[in-house]
Parts: structure tokens; C-alpha cells; sequence
């Protein structure tokens, strides 16, 4: 118990040091925040679509099956985008942002602890929160809204295909559902989870790969710890914000 008081109250400081640095650092170098967006947005593109195709024909099936227990299978575009927007796009998009981006994150950094590059970025006099903590945060907090907004739209594009192709499921209906029911309170919701699991799954792994042992084993152990971690504090902060919003 005190351990885990003592890592949140670490992690909380090392918190205001990155907010602390974030307007200098990407105001300074915004390159550095574009390339990291890419490498933790742009390149986990294929996997965010592959698994939100997947789950939105899986949510197809299983809405169907279900809602056909009432005679409500018009309800099936209804139901899957409330499902994606409010629930399963921040979350699945999280703890998969935390298996590839997050733990990627950790492991260049940890390198760089490992390396002692961290160190000598300090005999300079350059900050490494600003030259290497900022941007990658900054980047996997920009990205992770972005890979929400995509899984959320090819996992409709899923259910859409199981709904009306195989089950046969009207499209006009199926849209016209959708639209006339879900409004912009449910899409805002969706949006303000993304971000603070974005800040979570960011904070998490640049913490780890700044403060971990500098060994081999250290990294395997930190970037092991960021998944992990983010995966619990994603389903924690997702109950939190729910109970709160509703």
C-alpha cells in the first residue's frame, strides 16, 4: 500500500514537471511532436483498424442476436454507435495505444536512461523532459483522439456489414437510426475520455522509461510495468468518468 502512495504521488510530480515544460518544448521544437504523432498514431493505424473492424462485427452479431430477443433489430446501428462512442472505442483504442505506442515509448526512453544519453543530454544543459519526455507525450495525447475517431468509424463500418449484408438489416433503417438517436452529448462524452486516457497511457510510459533501472532488465521490467499499469488505470478512469457523466 504505501508503494503504490508513494509511485502516485512520483508520478504526479513527474506530472507537473511535463506540464511544466510542455508549453516551452512544443512551442520550441514542433517538429519533435509531429514525428513523435506519427510514430504513436500514424503507425499503429493498420492494427487500430484491423481490431476496430473486427469488434464492430463481433458487436454486429451480438447486437443482433440480442436486440432480435425484442423485435428491435432496427435498433442495431443505434446500439452499435452508442457502444463505440461511449465505451468500447476509448477503451479498446486505449489498451491497444498502451501495447504498441505506450511500449514503445518506455523502451526509447529506457534506452536512452540505459545508454546514459539521458545523463549526458544534462552535462549539456538540455533538460531531457523537454528534449525527449514532452514530445512523446505530447504526441501520444494528440494521436490517441485521432485513433479513437478511426475505430470508432470502421467499427461501425463492421457492424454495418454484419447488420445489413448478412442479417439483413434495412440500411435506410439502420442509418436513420443511428442519426435520429445518438446526439452530441454521447460523441463528447467518447471525445473526453479519449484525451484523459490519452493523458494516462502518455504519462505512463514516458514515467516508466525516465525513471527505470538502467539495465536490460530494467527496460523489459518498465515497459512490462507501462502495460500493465495503463491497462488498470484506463478500466479505473473509464468507471470514474461513467459514474460521473451519468
Amino acid at each position: 500500500m504505501r508503494e503504490s502512495i508513494e509511485k502516485l504521488g512520483a508520478v504526479t510530480l513527474f506530472f507537473g514537471r511535463v506540464l511544466a515544460a510542455l508549453p516551452q518544448a512544443a512551442l520550441s521544437r514542433p517538429g519533435l511532436v509531429v514525428a513523435q504523432i506519427y510514430n504513436a498514431g500514424t503507425v499503429s493505424l493498420i492494427l487500430i483498424m484491423i481490431c476496430g473492424f473486427f469488434v464492430g462485427m463481433v458487436l454486429g452479431l451480438q447486437g443482433y442476436d440480442s436486440l432480435s430477443r425484442f423485435s428491435a433489430e432496427d435498433s442495431l446501428g443505434t446500439l452499435s454507435a452508442l457502444s463505440l462512442f461511449k465505451e468500447l472505442g476509448p477503451v479498446v483504442t486505449a489498451l491497444l495505444f498502451a501495447g504498441r505506442a505506450g511500449t514503445s515509448m518506455t523502451s526509447e526512453i529506457g534506452l536512452m536512461r540505459a545508454t546514459d544519453q539521458l545523463s549526458a543530454m544534462e552535462m549539456m544543459a538540455v533538460d531531457p523532459v523537454k528534449r525527449v519526455v514532452v514530445p512523446r507525450f505530447l504526441g501520444g495525447v494528440i494521436a490517441m483522439p485521432l485513433l479513437v475517431a478511426i475505430f470508432n468509424a470502421i467499427g461501425i463500418t463492421g457492424t454495418y456489414a454484419i447488420g445489413v449484408s448478412v442479417m439483413g438489416v434495412d440500411s435506410g433503417v439502420f442509418w436513420s437510426q443511428l442519426l435520429s438517436t445518438v446526439d452530441l452529448s454521447d460523441v463528447a462524452e467518447g471525445i473526453f475520455k479519449s484525451v484523459v486516457f490519452g493523458v494516462a497511457a502518455s504519462l505512463l510510459a514516458v514515467f516508466e522509461g525516465y525513471t527505470c533501472t538502467p539495465t536490460a532488465e530494467g527496460v523489459g521490467a518498465a515497459t512490462t510495468r507501462t502495460v500493465v499499469e495503463t491497462a488498470v488505470s484506463i478500466l479505473v478512469l473509464d468507471y470514474l468518468i461513467t459514474a460521473a457523466l451519468i
